[in-house]
């Protein structure tokens, strides 16, 4: 599983031009369910990202994480995070998951991270979205469950 992390002002995004979900200050991340991912991964990113401290504290120091700032976030499924682009031209997507897997682990991953955090606004799963946000920083980390959990980084190469 694979999480981009924008820390942003605020962030929303819209199907069909209607916004469907919105965060204020948080983070607006971007999940890819890769084909193998158990809800071992989904838990080892929620718990991560929850508590990284990645939020300024009273001296300007990235010392604080989203629980302590009472942050919000906005959980956009994006399957293009799992691209193979080693060879040729126009990167395939054989290494996500499967429709209705990648929707039930971004689904409990959600599950996750709302027991813990005020308000965790959502996309809509499969559909074409549009995403607006404000970025605060700029800070992005990109964070891949195979890591956290030990397994071997070369799973996520696309072959």
């Amino acid at each position: 599983m694979i999480a981009v992390l924008q820390r942003v002002k605020r962030a929303a995004v819209a199907v069909d031009g209607k916004t469907v979900g919105e965060c204020g200050k948080g983070l607006c991340i971007l999940l890819g369910v890769a084909k193998g991912d158990t809800e071992e991964d989904a838990r080892a990113l929620a718990q991560k990202i929850v508590d990284l401290r990645i939020f300024n504290d009273e001296n300007d120091r990235m010392n604080l994480s989203l629980k302590d700032v009472d942050g919000e976030m906005l959980v956009v499924s994006n399957f293009t995070l799992l691209a193979a682009y080693k060879k040729g031209k126009r990167p395939d997507y054989f290494g996500a998951a499967a429709p209705d897997e990648a929707n039930r682990l971004y689904e409990y991953f959600c599950s996750l991270v709302d027991g813990q955090i005020k308000h965790v606004g959502r996309g809509i799963f499969g559909a074409d979205m549009e995403i607006n946000m404000v970025c605060d920083g700029p800070v992005t980390i990109v964070m891949d469950s195979n890591v956290l959990l030990g397994k071997k980084e070369s799973d996520r190469e696309g072959k």
